[in-house]
C-alpha cells in the first residue's frame, strides 16, 4: 500500500529485542523496590524473607513510625519530626540556591564586567574538590560562631555549592536571543526588569529542574547533616533511618524499610506536580535558538 512503511524481519527482530532488553532492565531496576515493600510489610527483623512474597501482611511498621516519641517532652513522633526537618532544610536550600543562582547566571549571560570570563571557571575549579576535605573549616566556622545543632545554618551551608547550577542557568540563558533583550531596552527597560520580567519566564523549566535536584540532594545528604546536627530533635530523615539499623546488637530492617518508602514521597510528590516543566528544562539545551 503506497504511504505505509513495512518492516522488514531484520528490523522486527531487533525491535523486539530493544524491548525484551528494556523490561528487563525495568524489572532489575524495582526489584529492590520490591524488596523493601516486602520487608516493609513483614513480621520480624530481617531484611531478606524466605520467600518472594510475604508469608504474612502487616502494617505495625508503618503504624510504629507514628508511635515512637525519644522523649515523653515531645508533641511529635520521631518520624513525623525527622521529615519535617528535612522539609524544612530542603525547601530552603532548594528556594536560597534559585534566589542565588538565577542573579548570577543572568550576570554572567548578559553582563559583561571583569572577571567574567575566568570568574565562573574559577567556581567550578573550586567545586571538582569533595565535600570532605572542606568538613573541618565548616564545622570550625560553625563552632566558632555557635551555629552548630542548627537548622538554618545546615541550609546556608548546603545553599553553597551552585557553581554547577550557575554554569547549567547560564547556557539555558544563553539561548534566549539577545534581540529580546535590545527590544526591552529600547522600550526603557534596565537589567532588573528584563531579568524578572522576560528572562526568569523564559527559564522557569530549568529552575524547575534545578529545585527538584537540589531538592533531592539534599533530602538524601547524610555527611554534613551528621556533622552539624547532633540533638535528635533537629535529625533529618537520613540521620533518623540509621537509628533503626545502627545497633550492634540488633536492626530493625523493617521498621527502616516503611520509613524509607514513606520517606520517598515528598519526592515522589514534587517530581509529579513538576512533571511538565521538568521534561520541558531537561530537552531546553537539546534545541538551540
Amino acid at each position: 500500500m503506497v504511504g505505509r512503511e513495512y518492516m522488514t524481519r531484520q528490523d522486527a527482530i531487533a525491535l523486539w529485542i530493544s524491548r525484551v532488553i528494556i523490561w528487563i532492565a525495568i524489572i532489575l531496576s524495582l526489584l529492590p523496590t520490591w524488596f523493601i515493600i516486602v520487608a516493609s510489610l513483614s513480621k520480624g527483623g530481617a531484611f531478606f524473607q524466605s520467600s518472594f512474597f510475604p508469608k504474612e501482611i502487616t502494617f505495625e511498621n508503618y503504624i510504629e513510625l507514628f508511635r515512637k516519641k525519644s522523649s515523653p517532652s515531645q508533641t511529635l513522633p520521631d518520624f513525623v519530626m525527622w521529615v519535617k526537618n528535612s522539609l524544612i532544610v530542603c525547601f530552603g536550600v532548594a528556594f536560597l540556591q534559585i534566589f542565588m543562582t538565577a542573579p548570577a547566571a543572568y550576570a554572567f549571560s548578559r553582563i559583561n564586567f571583569v572577571g567574567r570570563k575566568n570568574g565562573l571557571k574559577t567556581l567550578l575549579i573550586l567545586q571538582m574538590f569533595p565535600t570532605f576535605m572542606a568538613m573541618p573549616a565548616i564545622y570550625g566556622l560553625l563552632a566558632k560562631f555557635n551555629l552548630l545543632d542548627n537548622l538554618f545554618a545546615l541550609i546556608l551551608v548546603l545553599a553553597g555549592g551552585s557553581a554547577f547550577n550557575i554554569w547549567l542557568l547560564k547556557g539555558n540563558m544563553d539561548q534566549i536571543p539577545y534581540e529580546i533583550d535590545e527590544a526591552a531596552i529600547i522600550d526603557g527597560a534596565g537589567h532588573f526588569l528584563i531579568f524578572r520580567k522576560i528572562i526568569l519566564p523564559l527559564t522557569a523549566p530549568m529552575l524547575a529542574v534545578m529545585f527538584i535536584w537540589s531538592f533531592n540532594g539534599v533530602f538524601n545528604e547524610f555527611l554534613l547533616s551528621s556533622l552539624v546536627l547532633q540533638s535528635p530533635e533537629n535529625a533529618t530523615v537520613p540521620i533518623g533511618l540509621r537509628n533503626f539499623i545502627n545497633n550492634q546488637f540488633s536492626a530493625n530492617w523493617p521498621m527502616f524499610s516503611a520509613a524509607s518508602i514513606l520517606a520517598s514521597l515528598p519526592i515522589v510528590i514534587i517530581y509529579m506536580a513538576l512533571q511538565k516543566q521538568i521534561q520541558s528544562g531537561l530537552a531546553a539545551g537539546a534545541v538551540k535558538g
